[in-house]
């Protein structure tokens, strides 16, 4: 007798459904939000899935749905928490049942995100703190859709002065002026700069073109007394350190 083929898996979405309702009338997904906020009150974030992470971001923006088929989809489709909360309103969207509020919530997660990673390595030496310094700078660009080249100035001590954006590009190239970038940490009164920018694809690896920018801006700023202490390359995979791979 010839097998019948199995069926493909069901793709998470809003369709999922839903079960049964309690004979009181009481949606059923009241239980499953008492019962996720315990497990997240007990456990902590690490004992939830990112869907179930998710889950309890979207109780708040949306109050009378069942959000986990909400949840799976949004993760089918970008593949993580962190990349859902990087993900432009736009795209967001996109995504069956995210209105503009749901959009800007997720987005005030990611903005709360970052300033919390910011206020790791505000008033640290940023060479004595390297892991929250990549932890900063993976919660500000490591999941965004395009590159962005930022520069962080630091002063004498290696304290922040500013972090800024020099340039926002495609999903393979930002243009870079290291006259500007010496321009500006004059301006600043720095003495040492980090440089650090994204790759999208999700592998950190400095291509020949990162090499050349990053020996040109040393060129520029050697001159006038500004060290670059590195180049940081974020990606979804992890990250690369120009000076670790010796490359400046």
């Amino acid at each position: 007798m010839a097998r019948r083929p199995a069926e493909p898996p069901a793709r998470p979405g809003l369709a999922e459904a839903a079960a049964p309702a309690p004979a009181d009338g009481t949606p059923h997904y009241h239980g499953h939000r008492e019962r996720l906020r315990a497990r997240f009150a007990q456990a902590g974030a690490e004992a939830l899935a990112d869907y179930e992470l998710l889950e309890l971001t979207l109780f708040r923006s949306i109050p009378r749905r069942d959000v986990k088929p909400l949840a799976k989809a949004l993760i089918h489709r970008f593949g993580s928490f962190a990349e859902v909360v990087s993900a432009e309103p736009a795209r967001l969207m996109e995504v069956e049942g995210v209105s503009a509020g749901v959009a800007a919530d997720l987005k005030l997660v990611e903005a709360a995100g970052r300033r919390l990673a910011r206020g790791a390595i505000a008033a640290r030496p940023l060479l004595s703190s390297w892991g929250a310094l990549i932890e900063y700078l993976r919660a500000t660009m490591a999941f965004s859709g395009r590159e962005e080249f930022r520069v962080l100035f630091l002063d004498r001590r290696n304290h922040l002065i500013a972090d800024e954006v020099q340039g926002r590009g495609t999903v393979d190239h930002t243009p870079v002026y290291p006259r500007e970038v010496a321009r500006r940490a004059l301006e600043l009164a720095s003495t040492a700069i980090i440089l650090a920018h994204n790759h999208p694809s999700g592998d950190p690896a400095p291509s020949g073109a990162d090499i050349r920018m990053t020996r040109e801006i040393v060129s520029v700023l050697d001159p006038l007394g500004i060290v670059v202490h590195d180049h940081v390359i974020l990606g979804r995979d992890g990250h690369a350190s120009l000076k670790g791979l010796k490359l400046i």
